[in-house]
């Protein structure tokens, strides 16, 4: 595991370290973040197909909470935007704008499996 990898992905691993510690600690909640994002996708999707913005905005919040905490600067920002949006019960924004977020979500993904060696 590199740290200089995700300073590389615009990871701001060194707000995050500061946040929560050390880098074991870290690294222990980027690996339950990694076990459980496509379970909170498959949750963010079933919801927008539902137009339910209620539970859909209480993921993102969440979504967006670690994304801070992990040093995902640009996917908490779109979490954001989808949660206001939620709350605002703006379901046209949040559906016009979901594949950013997905693409954002599988980019993240992608960088994790490679930090971790997976």
């Amino acid at each position: 595991m590199n740290i200089e990898y995700l300073k590389e992905n615009n990871i701001d691993i060194d707000n995050s370290i500061e946040l929560l510690g050390d880098i074991e600690t870290y690294n222990d909640i980027l690996k339950e973040f990694y076990e459980n994002i496509n379970e909170r996708r498959n949750k963010l999707e079933t919801y927008l197909k539902n137009s339910n913005l209620k539970d859909y905005t209480i993921e993102v919040h969440a979504l967006k909470s670690d994304s801070k905490y992990l040093g995902f600067k640009t996917l908490a920002d779109l979490a954001l935007n989808h949660q206001e949006k939620g709350e605002e019960n703006d379901i046209n924004y949040i559906s016009e704008h979901y594949e950013e977020l997905d693409k954002e979500i599988t980019k993240i993904i992608n960088m994790i499996k490679k930090y971790l060696g997976e």
